[in-house]
């Protein structure tokens, strides 16, 4: 058995009082594992009154020992840890607790699993990342990186947009703005914005125009060799922002160039269970109606 612990990373507008991860952390006692809880967003939130033997400490202090986090919230939380836990290299495990929980392998009802788990009986998945980052007057104002996408939009105006693969320009459009995304974010805001849904373990960059004003306007799946250049027009230098991973919006001004490229960051997902990728989309994304032909 692992000498690491494994930490509780609970969300607690999801998990509230944490009473989830609480439950999860005393099964993993029982059975001899070591524990952190870990509560997401630790510097802003109240943290409640905690049983015996449980303190409250910062994921990133806790990573050089950590050999797992699970995640107590929806997609949003499983990208939150994403970001501490890509460097450490530290896999996640998401239990769903918010919406459709795409990332997570758990549901609610499904974590008496969690009590056994052990180095033996799980696998891991690694999803690719991109990084981005924001040219202005040739310097680079601002980098990030993300594990589902980086959305360029304007604020409830339309925008001009030329995008290139490399140094080739391969469309030009005015619309809402654009989502860049990685195959793990094939299924959020790229798949609603019209996109194609792309196998998550795949290598891909995916490129979807949101809400185009041009009927030629399509999505683009390319290799992850490419670095993806947008140059911005904004008309009457009306405002318009760059969000990574449904994080901050950092604004942009009229003429700022972004670029999304692979990144050297992964994220490693714990599954559980053989369920196909297929099957989830089945599951969490196909809705069947039932009724009389």
């Amino acid at each position: 058995m692992s000498n690491k612990k494994i930490v509780l990373y609970p969300n607690i507008e999801n998990d509230v009082d944490f009473k989830v991860a609480l439950k999860v952390g005393d099964m993993l006692r029982k059975n001899g594992r070591k524990i952190a809880l870990c509560p997401a967003f630790i510097d802003k939130i109240i943290i409640p009154k905690l049983p015996d033997g449980y303190i409250a400490t910062k994921l990133s202090d806790e990573l050089p020992t950590t050999e797992i986090i699970i995640a107590f919230g929806g997609d949003g939380t499983i990208l939150r840890a994403a970001r501490f836990a890509a460097d450490a290299k530290v896999p996640i495990l998401g239990v769903n607790m918010g919406g459709k929980g795409f990332m997570a392998e758990l549901e609610i009802d499904d974590i008496d699993i969690i009590g056994t788990i052990n180095e033996s009986n799980y696998k891991t998945e690694t999803r690719m990342m991109i990084d981005t980052h924001i040219e202005r007057d040739n310097k680079i104002i601002y980098s990030d990186f993300a594990l589902n996408d980086i959305v360029i939009k304007g604020d409830n105006k339309v925008i001009d947009m030329t995008i290139y693969a490399d140094d080739e320009r391969i469309t030009q459009f005015s619309g809402d703005g654009t989502v860049i995304a990685t195959p793990t974010g094939s299924t959020a805001y790229s798949l609603s914005a019209g996109g194609p849904i792309v196998e998550p373990t795949a290598k891909n960059i995916i490129i979807t125009p949101i809400c185009a004003h041009i009927l030629e306007a399509k999505s683009f799946v390319l290799v992850t060799d490419r670095v993806v250049t947008i140059k911005t027009e904004l008309r009457n230098n009306i405002p318009a922002y760059v969000s990574v991973d449904g994080g901050d919006q950092i604004n942009i001004e009229n003429g700022d160039v972004i670029r999304v490229m692979k990144s050297k960051k992964s994220t490693q997902l714990v599954r559980l269970s053989d369920s196909s990728f297929y099957h989830r989309v089945s599951s969490k994304l196909i809705t069947r109606t039932v009724g009389n032909d």
